[in-house]
């Protein structure tokens, strides 16, 4: 048979193979794929994870939600209605290891329970975690019983993240807050007026342990350095929400420069 003329925009190619052999490996999520919902104002956590997850064959995959930029329990509790499309888009038809809700004060809001109800809804049976619950954890490894909680909220969240806190056995004799409800703000609180408030509130001989709650602050850089100024352990959502989503995955390489916790398996 006579060779096909070939006409038009492929009238140059000297070269045109078609259906080429290929092998297939495990692809860049080897070890695992950890999949992510972040809010739609987040600044930080995608930036923050993806340091964490320098790991060989972990990969993290993410979708966004849609939030209100002013953070109240209105709108916290309204981004229900998104939660199932939000873990339905990330790679649809490749199974993930764990699903992460990244909004502390959402999950507290909304309930871990229900969190995982809604995810469960596009992703059956998956591996579910929040700020909150991976938080709870990450006291539970450390040993951390009386935490200094420094937030960016207004009153009405802290208290009651205070409240949700103390009723799992954890005590919060010492909090502090930025008090700014706009996330778009919040995101660009520096590293070092973080660093300043941690200390401050983490010197009390009252507290054995730091927690910087809300996803867009940026402590993941300075965790570590201020653990070994306050001798004390710090953990913020972004970096205890990480190692949670690395133990539930069945990854447990130590990573020391990020602080105490990353030192730590799972609790059991």
């Amino acid at each position: 048979m006579a060779d096909t003329a070939v006409t038009g925009a492929q009238s140059d190619l000297a070269v045109n193979r078609k259906g080429m052999t290929f092998e297939m490996d495990q692809g860049v999520y080897a070890r695992a794929a950890i999949g992510l919902i972040v809010l739609a104002s987040d600044q930080t956590i995608e930036y923050e994870f993806r340091r964490i997850f320098d790991l060989p064959g972990v990969a993290l995959f993410e979708s966004r939600i849609y939030n209100d930029t002013t953070i109240t329990p209105e709108t916290l509790k309204a981004m229900e209605a998104g939660m199932t499309e939000a873990a339905r888009l990330i790679l649809p038809g490749i199974p993930l290891d764990v699903v992460a809700y990244g909004c502390t004060s959402g999950a507290m809001t909304i309930g871990d329970d229900k969190v995982a109800e809604l995810i469960h809804q596009a992703r059956p049976g998956v591996a579910c975690t929040s700020p909150m619950k991976a938080t709870m954890a990450a006291f539970e490894v450390l040993g951390a019983r009386r935490i200094a909680l420094l937030t960016p909220y207004l009153d009405e969240i802290n208290h009651a993240m205070r409240g949700f806190i103390e009723a799992r056995g954890i005590s919060v004799p010492v909090m502090g807050s930025f008090n700014e409800p706009n996330d778009n703000k919040v995101g660009r609180i520096s590293p070092e007026s973080i660093r300043a408030a941690a200390l401050e509130l983490g010197r009390s001989d009252l507290v054995d342990a730091v927690f910087v709650a809300c996803t867009a602050l940026r402590v993941v850089e300075i965790a570590a350095e201020i653990e070994a100024e306050l001798g004390k352990p710090v953990t913020s959502s972004n970096h205890a929400m990480a190692w949670h989503c690395l133990r539930l995955a069945g990854i447990d390489d130590p990573q020391p420069h990020l602080g105490r916790l990353f030192t730590l398996k799972l609790a059991g």
